[in-house]
């Protein structure tokens, strides 16, 4: 899949072609329900085929990522049944690509204090606001949008909203250019008057920021397999590079990068197999999505060392996977939040004594 990925990047685009191939082989229906048109699958089993999508293409893997984490997962847990069947079920015939609009210009890791801002209408809503870094946003066919009744309420005053692409007052102004996922849509979205109806409120009034930190909990184990599938794929360049070099530094470091790996793979294997038992994993998945971030970057930037000057041409394997690898620590909760998060957690929690 190499050169597949290799002209994702060059184009900045994944062909429509593709993420149609992705939908009729049931990519986009995972862990959906059966009952609205999804592929029963557990966590595990979600995790380690995001992951395989991410060692062929990182961009490929954080689409599929985002559409089954934070759209269509949102909408089978707080959704109605008239809302699962409007929205759900197209999402898992892959007919419409699913967005998350939370983040805004002036807004990234406070989710609470947002600015978009929503009034009733009738029976329906009005939002009106700018959301930036959406990922799918270009090609999505609906986008769950978050928006405040009061900035003054704060977390109080969220609820979320599913706006269905075309609708009045709402489009993409510009896709955004970056360092690296250089196919994946990145783009900052326009609310302008946009009137939708009562059945797009998404859970109840008010209770958006709970919609929001659910589907980032399960979002982090996606993309914490994207980044694992990255840190694979530097690790299967480096190997291959290694294997017939007998320069001692080069081969510590394919061992140290196998040793950051496996790491990797075991914590975003926990926090899946812990959301499976329904048991908590907020902080199983914090844990994975900050180590395999890491990890791909430790990983792929000794890819380069190893490499040499080969490796860091524009458009080889370990240039752009160094690229891809560096916007882990940052999607779904910077590197410094989950630690932040980590840490208040640890404090908060109580010891429990050694039974030794």
């Amino acid at each position: 899949m190499r050169p597949v990925a290799a002209q994702i990047d060059r184009d900045d685009r994944i062909p429509p072609e593709l993420v149609g191939a992705l939908a009729r082989e049931r990519f986009l229906a995972l862990g959906t329900p059966a009952e609205w048109g999804g592929e029963p699958a557990d966590a595990g089993s979600v995790a380690a085929v995001l992951e395989e999508l991410a060692r062929g293409s990182a961009a490929i893997g954080v689409l599929v990522a985002v559409h089954l984490s934070v759209a269509s997962a949102p909408i089978a847990a707080w959704g109605t049944e008239t809302q699962k069947e409007r929205f759900l079920r197209p999402l898992a015939r892959g007919e419409r690509l699913g967005a998350f609009g939370l983040t805004e210009p002036d807004t990234g890791s406070d989710a609470a204090s947002i600015r978009s801002r929503y009034r009733r209408d009738g029976d329906g809503f009005v939002l009106d606001g700018r959301k930036m870094f959406i990922s799918n946003a270009v090609s999505a066919g609906l986008v769950l949008a978050f928006a405040t009744s009061d900035p003054t309420l704060g977390r109080r005053g969220i609820s979320a909203f599913v706006v269905p692409a075309g609708t009045p007052g709402f489009s993409v102004s510009r896709r955004l250019d970056k360092l690296g996922l250089r196919g994946s849509e990145t783009t900052e979205l326009v609310l302008d008057s946009v009137t939708v109806g009562a059945e797009s409120l998404l859970g109840p009034e008010g209770n958006g920021l709970k919609v929001a930190l659910s589907a980032l909990a399960g979002g982090r184990v996606g993309i914490a397999a994207c980044a694992l599938g990255v840190a694979r794929a530097a690790f299967d360049e480096m190997r291959q590079r290694v294997r017939d070099d007998d320069v001692p530094w080069k081969r510590t470091a394919l061992a140290r990068s196998f040793a950051e790996l496996s790491a990797a793979e075991a914590l975003v294997e926990r926090a899946a197999a812990r959301r499976d038992a329904g048991e908590p994993f907020a902080r199983d998945a914090s844990v994975a999505k900050l180590v395999a971030s890491r990890a791909a970057n430790e990983i792929a930037s000794r890819g380069i060392d190893v490499a040499g000057p080969d490796g860091a041409r524009s458009g080889a394997a370990p240039e752009r996977l160094l690229r891809d690898a560096r916007v882990f620590p940052i999607v779904e909760g910077t590197t410094e939040i989950q630690e932040l998060v980590l840490a208040r957690e640890l404090l908060a929690t109580r010891e429990e004594p050694n039974p030794l």
